[in-house]
């Protein structure tokens, strides 16, 4: 039996680390990681920001909780930003995107049992997808490497595969309340979703009164070099569910819906116990301070085109060990030609952090803060891991 008291539900990785700084992660003897991986796209403005500490420490000093039984300090500051700049009229907020899908799902039905069509509660969803890790959120998933022993899928919701729009016509019917996606799929190995797809899913919604969700839990909070990734394609959603980059590493989720989604959840519909606290209401408050700035977002897509420009050399360098590079902005992932985890070890081996995803893909996601020094440091210690692999290749060839 492990000697840690912790549930072994992670392969962890041993490193242990006392602090950070920006793109940096430090252990507690000194070693220094460039965080490429920015805690699976939470750290959106790096580590230990100063204006993020300032706002949590102020925050700290006065007020934790009062329950959402009363106004929430900052919590309708925070939400008016949220649907200003965005197609929202209403938000609620979370702690997580697991819980920030959960009330997305229940607003979508309840709309439609609002609408005098209570068997309309079945979701579709794409082969791929990753929505959270509750009983509800992998059966919208539909992986069964995360259904496998937690009994029967829930019921409500069907997977069709990603981008075939007559799979999607096919699957809609009465029972049929929205469609749901990713406008990237991260766990699933960064696949972008094209921007034609999400219009056509868009129309279609229209066409047959069902509702369009769209899960930016990752894909959001300028991850793309947009504030979220489906303005690249000009469309909107009903409901949007969001969290990591929102809290740059505080726990904050939020549902975003129009009105006429968010007139159903009258009181009794939901609830959390800690979502919108005053801490987490004074951090997010603070990343919009950061990520609304005039010119971050452009810088955003400026080093992400530059990332990606890089990442592709690297692929030319070494077409053993990588094959290709997908993604937008600073949501970027690498095919591997090697077992994924055999690089994200190498990886870290040289001082860099990545995050595996599934087919086969390693993602390359930075804090949206890092400069184009930290790129190209980035870009050496990669390298440098592709070659060790390389020479481990070869000495095996060599012995064989």
């Amino acid at each position: 039996m492990s000697a840690s008291t912790l549930f072994g539900t992670y392969a962890r990785s041993g490193l242990e680390f006392d602090r950070g700084e920006g793109v940096w992660l430090v252990t507690s003897d000194g070693r220094r990681f460039l965080d490429c991986g920015s805690g699976i796209a939470v750290n959106s403005v790096g580590h230990s920001h100063p204006h993020l500490v300032a706002a949590l420490t102020e925050q700290a000093a006065k007020l934790w909780h009062t329950s959402n039984l009363h106004t929430p300090a900052g919590g309708e500051k925070l939400g008016k930003r949220l649907t200003e700049a965005t197609f929202a009229d209403k938000v609620f907020f979370t702690n997580s995107g697991a819980e920030a899908m959960e009330a997305s799902i229940k607003a979508a039905r309840r709309y439609h049992y609002d609408h005098g069509h209570p068997e309309r509660f079945h979701i579709l969803t794409f082969e791929g997808a990753f929505h959270g890790r509750t009983i509800a959120t992998i059966a919208a998933g539909g992986q069964a490497k995360y259904l496998e022993g937690f009994g029967p899928k829930a019921p409500g919701f069907d997977q069709i595969p990603l981008t075939d729009i007559e799979a999607v016509k096919k699957a809609i019917g009465p029972q049929t309340a929205a469609i749901c996606i990713e406008p990237v799929q991260g766990e699933g190995g960064i696949r972008e979703v094209p921007v034609d797809f999400l219009r056509q899913l868009r129309k279609l919604c229209d066409d047959e009164g069902i509702l369009l969700i769209l899960d930016e839990i990752q894909t959001g909070v300028g991850r793309t070099g947009k504030l979220f990734a489906h303005e690249w394609a000009g469309i909107t959603p009903d409901i949007m569910a969001i969290a990591k980059g929102i809290g740059g590493g505080f726990p904050i989720g939020a549902c975003l819906a129009t009105e006429a989604v968010a007139s159903c959840m009258v009181p009794g519909t939901h609830g959390t116990t800690f979502g919108g606290n005053p801490l987490a209401m004074a951090v997010g408050n603070a990343v919009l301070d950061i990520i609304l700035a005039d010119g971050f977002l452009e810088g955003v897509q400026a080093k992400g085109l530059l990332l990606k420009q890089k990442l592709a050399a690297l692929v030319d360098t070494h077409p053993k060990v990588v094959s290709d590079v997908r993604g937008k902005g600073l949501l970027l992932g690498l095919k591997c030609v090697v077992p994924v985890g055999e690089f994200v070890a190498k990886a870290r081996e040289h001082g860099l952090l990545a995050v595996p995803a599934g087919d086969n893909v390693v993602r390359i996601i930075p804090p949206l803060t890092i400069s184009e020094e930290e790129i190209d440091e980035a870009l050496v210690r990669l390298d440098a891991a592709a070659s060790a692999i390389e020479k481990t290749m070869s000495d095996e060839g060599a012995t064989v």
